[in-house]
This record gives C-alpha cells, sequence and structure tokens, in this order.
C-alpha cells in the first residue's frame, strides 16, 4: 500500500490521490515514468522530486510517519510488518495511591516477550527500541503516553497504529474485546471474561503472594497482544479493499 500512496505528499489530499489513480498513475513509479504532464509541470516537478525521496527512504518508517496523519498511518503496515512490534500494558489503578504500570507484554508476530514490574520492566527499554513500527488498541490515548511517562527517555519506534481508530472507521466500534467477538476471534475459556478491572485484582493478589493471578494476568496480558495480529490484518485489508479493490 506505502507505494500507491501520495496523501504524505505535501498539497495532496485523499481526492486529489484518488483522481491520480483514476488517472492510471497507481505508484509512485508509475507517476515517475508517466512523460506527460500530469497536473502541471511545475506541480509535477515537486511530486516526482518527493517521490523520488520516497523512494530512498522507503525503508525508513520516520520518514513516513511525519508525513501521515494518525488516521492514515495503517498504509506503513504492509511495508514494515516484519519490524513491526504489537504492544500493550497492564497497570495497577492506583493500587495503594498510586497509578503504575504491572505488565507491558510485547509481540513480533512469531514471539511474545513480558516485562513485568519487580522482575525485569527495565528490560522493556532496550527490547521496543528494535522496532520501526508499534500496534496497539487505544495506545495514544492510554499505553504510549504512559510508557513515556515511566521512561523519559525512552526511544519508542517511530510509526504508530492505533487500531481503536483504524477499526472504528470500517464499522467496528467498543472496546477490544467486543471486536474480537464481532471477528469471530476467540480467547481461552480461563481467561475470555477477564477486562481491565479484573486485570488490577489480579496484580494485587499477586502482590499479596498469589503467584498463580501473575500467570493468569501474563497469559492476558499476551492474548491481548496476540489478538491485535489479526485484528491489524483485517482492518489493513478492508481499508486497501475500500480504497484500491485491492485484496
Amino acid at each position: 500500500m506505502l507505494e500507491h500512496t501520495f496523501i504524505h505528499i505535501r498539497g495532496i489530499g485523499p481526492r486529489t490521490e484518488q483522481k491520480l489513480w483514476h488517472q492510471g498513475i497507481h505508484t509512485w513509479q508509475t507517476f515517475l515514468d508517466h512523460g506527460e504532464t500530469i497536473i502541471s509541470p511545475a506541480r509535477d516537478d515537486f511530486i516526482a522530486q518527493e517521490l523520488e525521496a520516497s523512494l530512498k527512504h522507503k525503508e525508513d518508517a520516520s520518514f513516513f510517519s511525519k508525513r501521515l496523519s494518525p488516521g492514515e498511518m495503517w498504509r506503513l503496515f504492509d511495508a514494515f510488518k516484519d519490524k513491526a512490534v504489537y504492544l500493550d500494558i497492564e497497570t495497577s489503578g492506583y493500587y495503594q495511591g498510586a497509578d503504575e504500570i504491572t505488565v507491558i507484554g510485547i509481540y513480533d508476530g512469531n514471539d511474545v516477550r513480558t516485562f513485568v514490574n519487580g522482575i525485569n520492566l527495565d528490560d522493556f527499554e532496550t527490547a521496543i527500541a528494535c522496532y520501526d513500527l508499534v500496534i496497539t488498541f487505544n495506545g495514544a490515548t492510554f499505553d504510549l503516553p504512559f510508557i513515556r511517562g515511566w521512561f523519559p527517555n525512552i526511544s519508542l519506534p517511530a510509526a504508530h497504529i492505533d487500531l481503536r481508530f483504524l477499526l472504528k472507521k470500517l464499522g467496528y466500534t467498543g472496546g477490544l474485546k467486543k471486536i474480537e467477538k464481532d471477528l469471530g476471534i476467540n480467547r481461552d475459556a480461563d481467561i475470555d471474561g477477564i477486562d481491565g478491572f479484573e486485570a488490577v485484582r489480579l496484580w494485587r493478589a499477586y502482590q499479596w503472594g498469589d503467584e498463580r493471578a501473575l500467570k493468569t494476568l501474563i497469559r492476558y496480558n499476551s492474548a491481548d497482544i496476540v489478538n491485535l495480529k489479526p485484528l491489524m490484518e483485517i482492518g489493513c485489508r478492508e481499508m486497501k479493499a475500500g480504497l484500491l479493490n485491492l485484496s
């Protein structure tokens, strides 16, 4: 999808992008190879320069994250999915007067890694630096600001896709668990009913010495991040189909 995208260029919005596609200008290279005036000579020269820069930086997520709006960041997924990480945090819910990160889970599409407060939470700062793209559900307003507050000097991935807003554009509303069920994504029965409130209770139980509670909390957190992957794939596929009739 990335090389079909023109709206990262200053002065090109969704309507102009659609016009380019309707003219048969479907990719950056198609524009560069066209050989005839498309918009105007001066404008074409400017766009061509921007597209040359885009080709040069096509493996640099930060280049495009600065040029795409949050609502269009999903266009980076296909190009950077091998350097993407799915992320979710749990917090203490002001237990004993403080709201702290209790668990951070990350999933690279193959392996889950879990970072637990009091055990290995500080290792997260190094682990997350390996990725170019982070994918969350409601992370723009919760997870990422919380992480930045906890790790003031952290280097988070250059680009972020928040699935809450992407899926809402496609008509999928409600919380993560509701959307999972709407799309036929199921969780194991023993963690199916757990929500954020129960996650706080599990952390409290662990603090009082219940090691099984921590194991359950980690399984719940892991389900959150593992299930983001099929949701991201569905969202990207439906957005592409709506824009370009791609499958």
